[in-house]
């Protein structure tokens, strides 16, 4: 017969999962919005990143891919979290579905969507769960020409649409929260 876990044990494994968890949603906010003090703040400064085509340190591949997030759409999606926790480290196995707007070499836009696993070593330092190092794994990717690239206009009267940091409306909620006078948005601040 197993012993059944200590509660304070359990409630600390449930918080600790859930820092995780919002870690992995941060980094999606940081890629949809090109938001680079999200990004920044899901990795520690010492993390690898394993993306596609690029293997090196996760300040890199920030550096790389933040131009391409400034000019383009996408839209990440990460379901299935597994987290096997071990001490002040966690293996992170998340999927992902992520739809990018991308122009083919003629510069006609296209619709890529992307499926695949973020397996992520996770530490905690300091009581603070971020990705420590992190291998994409893809299975599944489908290119498909679109009519148009996804201007205003295709989106008729549905408004307001997503854009770049700070234009899209979640900096202006998280504004309106932190300082009533309607002061222009700060990038994503990681919470104390």
């Amino acid at each position: 017969m197993s012993a059944v876990p200590d509660p304070a044990e359990r409630l600390r494994a449930l918080l600790d999962r859930e820092a995780i968890r919002e870690c992995l949603y941060r980094y999606c906010r940081g890629i949809d919005r090109a938001d680079e003090q999200a990004l920044r703040s899901a990795y520690w400064p010492d993390a690898t990143d394993r993306h596609g085509a690029y293997d090196g340190p996760a300040s890199g591949f920030i550096d790389k891919a933040l131009p391409r997030l400034r000019t383009g759409r996408r839209v990440h999606t990460i379901g299935n979290v597994l987290i096997e926790l071990r001490g002040d480290a966690a293996a992170v196995e998340s999927q992902f579905l992520a739809f990018q707007l991308e122009r083919d070499a003629a510069g006609a836009p296209r619709e890529t969507l992307l499926c695949g696993r973020y397996v992520d070593r996770f530490e905690r330092r300091g009581g603070e769960w971020r990705v420590a190092a992190r291998t994409v794994v893809y299975d599944w990717i489908r290119q498909t020409p679109l009519p148009n690239a996804l201007e205003p206009e295709a989106f008729g009267l549905r408004r307001p649409t997503g854009a770049p940091w700070p234009g899209d409306p979640v900096y202006a909620l998280l504004a309106s929260l932190e300082d009533p006078s309607g002061a222009p948005p700060q990038p994503h601040a990681t919470p104390n």
